[in-house]
């Protein structure tokens, strides 16, 4: 089953209102208008508003995080609703910078993607194990227990309706990278777990990397037969990099 390159950009707390524009009108002038393979960007939520207007047609864009609530008085959160009535596409669930930061677990990242599907938001669930975890060899029951709590709550069916980004904590923002069969080792333990559960939804879900991703090592990961692009970071900042990436894409989409 052939599924869909998805090249997806992490803006975390970066950016200006002069950024998003200059941003919008790289990616207007340089990507074309029909391409084979999916980008999205993901902004802080005050220039949400801003990426929507002035994006292209064909670049999605998402929240990097929503309340598990529909709404109430929940000081300082955004609802699965809210962000649905903006325009968003999709939004991140569970990116480990909220998991260790914030304290959020398991049950909770279940519940926001729970929300995100309610309101008709793809939600890229993203899992992932710490240094100390893949040393000890936990990696495989760090992730599946992530993973299996949204299995719990919504089902197979649902979690297919969602993207799965495997990031290694590790590799988060040190420049660090898991090796291409690094990678694939660990989307393809995800997918033969999922095969358990349903094969059809397991063959269709993307399974993005999401670990210092650039354009020099974009094609090698995105090659690899369960890796199917990419949530990426630091080069998500800089148009030129960016493109790198989504000009590797392009190639794989294309067969080239």
């Amino acid at each position: 089953m052939s599924r869909r390159l998805l090249v997806a950009g992490n803006w975390k707390m970066h950016g200006s209102m002069q950024f998003v524009k200059e941003m919008m009108a790289e990616l207007n002038s340089s990507l074309p208008a029909k391409i084979n393979y999916d980008v999205a960007v993901f902004p802080v939520y005050i220039h949400l508003y801003d990426v929507i207007t002035n994006k292209p047609d064909h670049v999605k864009c998402g929240a990097q995080n929503l309340s598990e609530y529909d709404d109430g008085a929940v000081t300082g959160e955004v609802s699965a609703k809210m962000l649905a009535d903006l325009g968003c596409d999709m939004v991140l669930v569970g990116h480990s910078e909220r998991r260790i930061r914030s304290n959020e677990g398991n049950e909770e990242v279940a519940k926001k993607f729970a929300q995100a599907l309610k309101y008709g938001l793809t939600p890229i669930l993203c899992v992932g194990e710490s240094l100390v975890q893949r040393q000890s060899g936990a990696t495989q029951t760090a992730v599946w227990q992530q993973i299996q709590a949204v299995l719990d709550l919504v089902g197979i069916e649902k979690l297919g309706q969602g993207v799965i980004a495997y990031e290694p904590v590790w590799a988060i923002g040190t420049g660090e990278s898991a090796s291409a069969e690094q990678a694939q080792e660990v989307h393809q333990f995800i997918r033969s777990q999922l095969v358990l559960n349903d094969d059809t939804i397991a063959r269709r879900i993307r399974i993005l990397y999401g670990g210092s991703c650039k354009g020099s090592n974009a094609y090698e990961l995105f090659s690899m037969p369960d890796v199917d692009g990419g949530l990426i970071g630091g080069a998500s900042l800089t148009a030129q990099d960016f493109m790198a990436i989504c000009q590797q894409a392009d190639k794989l989409s294309q067969g080239v």
